[in-house]
């Protein structure tokens, strides 16, 4: 038994202007991201993980299995990344004490002011878009 399709709303050409719009200050913020991150010596992916693992939800511990998640990557290239960030002296791996099979991450000090300083270029630029942001969202037309 196929069951029926429901009619698809109609679009409207400011529907497809705020979603274009939506998708350029997208854009932006991530070059604006990768620029900044470079900046700081760090890759972009780098950069990433390190915002996973500080600004992991409810500040526990991170597994490598949960950064994968977070980052949208394979359990092996999770792996591979945080090789390179604990080669670059940017995080700490401990042993799970509950379970001998997971890996623990901590950033180190280092990691922390990279990060921190990114994060308050990240919030700046976030403040700047933020009214353009809130008003594609509310549906409202662009200015």
């Amino acid at each position: 038994m196929t069951h029926p399709k429901k009619p698809r709303p109609a679009i409207s050409q400011a529907d497809y202007q705020r979603l274009s719009e939506f998708r350029y200050l997208i854009r932006r913020f991530l070059e604006f991201s990768q620029l900044q991150a470079n900046e700081a010596g760090l890759t972009p992916r780098q950069h990433q993980a390190l915002l996973a693992i500080k600004g992991y939800p409810g500040g526990g511990p991170v597994a490598v299995g949960d950064l994968a998640e977070r980052l949208r990557i394979r359990h092996h290239s999770a792996v591979e990344l945080v090789n390179r960030l604990s080669e670059a002296g940017l995080v700490v791996r401990d042993q799970d004490k509950t379970d001998n099979r997971r890996v623990l991450l901590q950033l180190t000090p280092l990691a922390d002011g990279r990060l921190a300083e990114l994060s308050a270029a990240h919030l700046d630029e976030l403040s700047r878009i933020e009214p353009m942001l809130r008003r594609l969202l509310s549906r409202q037309e662009p200015v």
